[in-house]
């Protein structure tokens, strides 16, 4: 008891041991990860409507643990996203009045990112606004300056 405090650690802390998630949990994860990635504006309501269907006795408590767990949140409008901060420079649409005529006028480029069998990764493409063709493209797990 002297020595947790001293180290300021709880004593339920020190004997405390990790269990390992039941296979019933990991499919209940699989299952929410694979709806995820067809759905992703569905919330915890949902999520618990679907697993529910598919025959799993789950809450909506344990359904928001796990998806906060897995870091998934239900993607939609939040307020006020599309108010710009009154010290941002807002720079000039450059292409306004432009008529785009010909090949390798003007290009683009666009990043995506991809969930994959084991983890995530970056697709960026280059394309040419004129023929609407893909003039490059790479993937990579980072995103950093060589991608």
């Amino acid at each position: 008891m002297r020595q947790c405090e001293l180290l300021n650690i709880s004593r339920s802390s020190l004997y405390y041991q990790p269990v390992n998630p039941s296979d019933e949990e990991l499919t209940i994860l699989r299952l929410l990860d694979e709806q995820y990635l067809q759905t992703p504006f569905y919330g915890s309501r949902r999520m618990t409507v679907h697993l529910q269907q598919r025959g799993y006795l789950v809450n909506r408590k344990r359904v928001q643990r796990l998806m906060r767990q897995m870091g998934l949140y239900a993607v939609y409008p939040k307020p006020k996203l599309s108010r710009s901060h009154p010290a941002h420079k807002v720079y000039p649409y450059l292409l306004r009045g432009v008529e785009i005529a010909g090949v390798n006028q003007v290009w683009s480029t666009d990043i995506t990112y991809l969930p994959g069998l084991k983890g995530h990764f970056y697709l960026v493409a280059i394309m040419d606004w004129f023929s609407h063709k893909v003039l490059s493209w790479r993937i990579s797990n980072t995103m950093d300056v060589h991608l």
